[in-house]
């Protein structure tokens, strides 16, 4: 997480807000982002979507089940969807986002429907922790972006607990590698047969 708010405060030069994620993955660094908005003038290159598809070419699979994205902000509705198709294991982020995000406002991270329904789509919820750092995160940008930053804080943008609780983990641990591999294959052979019959 460390790592990540670093990466946010070098955006300053770019005119991006300050938005970074990384992935990791057995506690080795794999990938970051940072926020490509406004340098690409693409609104779909959110920090956590650059960095999954950073991390899903650079180890060669769709599925990034056993690795870990951490971000400053919580993921928005469209990165949580994207999380939880490439499959990521945990999810951990700093300031909360209860208006946009996809955990405390939207729910998708740890909706269980998405998994059961379309299980050869949407992995299992990831384990999710909010509140990571939300000091040093609000810190950064309240320095960087004064006059945002009060904008945002009045109209409660981004919050450091949304319910005024202690940061807390949301979903338990996920399952051994192994046994969600062998879930997935299981689900996407009764898929195939059910698909042809």
């Amino acid at each position: 997480m460390r790592r990540c708010i670093a990466l946010a405060k070098s955006g300053r030069s770019d005119g991006e807000y300050p938005f970074a994620a990384v992935v990791g993955r057995y506690g080795e660094f794999v990938c970051e982002a940072s926020n490509m908005v406004r340098r690409t003038g693409d609104v779909t290159r959110h920090a956590e979507m650059v960095a999954l598809s950073a991390a899903q070419q650079r180890l060669r699979t769709r599925s990034l089940d056993d690795c870990t994205l951490y971000s400053t902000i919580e993921p928005c509705a469209m990165c949580a969807y994207a999380i939880r198709e490439s499959r990521i294991g945990r999810v951990i982020f700093g300031l909360q986002s209860p208006l946009m995000g996809g955990h405390s406002r939207w729910n998708i991270l740890s909706d269980t429907t998405l998994s059961s329904v379309m299980p050869e789509v949407f992995a299992p919820p990831p384990f999710v922790l909010a509140g990571c750092m939300c000091q040093e995160v609000r810190k950064l940008f309240r320095s960087q972006h004064p006059l945002a930053w009060r904008v945002i804080e009045g109209r409660r943008i981004f919050v450091e607990q949304a319910d005024g609780t202690e940061p807390a983990a949301a979903n338990p641990e996920p399952a051994p590698r192994w046994k969600r591999q062998f879930a997935n294959w299981a689900r996407s052979q009764i898929f195939d047969r059910l698909w042809r019959a």
